[in-house]
């Protein structure tokens, strides 16, 4: 893949349950990248920590109770593309099998599925912010260039949040949505 070629993320369909499992791949992301010709690879940390507070609260848990957070470096071939922090309920982790860094067949949203917490709807927050030096170093880029956050958050058909994900994407990425109108 070119390295001028942008990352389409196609949340109209991304989340589509074929699509997350085409061609026996791992999520969204692997199958994007792939579609574009390139090679994805993501390296995934797995550990027991409190969320964020605005996470917590998110996923109506007290601020100092435990989740799953899987913690993605995520790349096309050699380039660090996006990083990107799941934060998963402690009980909703352990039945679907989440503390495995392999995802497995279409990625984790599969595995909660499967347990029984399939996401029937999702909400993504769309935020700009300026790359800290933690991004700068992560993509080579400016402390200070701008770049947006998706803070992605999965919910149950009985309107649990079993999902947040806070993704931060490099440069050069297009966001695609679709809204109903009727």
């Amino acid at each position: 893949m070119s390295t001028i070629t942008p990352i389409v993320r196609d949340a109209t369909e991304r989340y589509l349950k074929a699509r997350r499992e085409a061609d026996d791949s791992r999520g969204a992301f692997q199958t994007e990248i792939e579609r574009l010709g390139g090679e994805p690879r993501v390296e995934t940390q797995v550990r027991r920590s409190t969320a964020p507070s605005d996470v917590a609260a998110i996923l109506d848990i007290a601020a100092t109770e435990e989740t799953v957070v899987r913690a993605r470096h995520m790349y096309d071939g050699a380039k660090l593309v996006q990083l990107a922090d799941s934060f998963i309920p402690l009980d909703v982790a352990e039945a679907a099998g989440i503390e495995n860094p392999d995802p497995g067949l279409g990625g984790i949203i599969s595995r909660m599925a499967e347990a029984g917490f399939e996401q029937t709807e999702v909400i993504e927050e769309v935020t700009p912010y300026a790359a800290t030096t933690v991004e700068a170093e992560a993509f080579g880029i400016e402390v200070g260039t701008a770049l947006v956050q998706i803070t992605h958050i999965g919910y149950t058909a009985g309107g649990r949040a079993v999902e947040v994900c806070v993704h931060k994407p490099g440069p050069g990425w297009v966001l695609r949505y679709s809204a109903p109108l009727a």
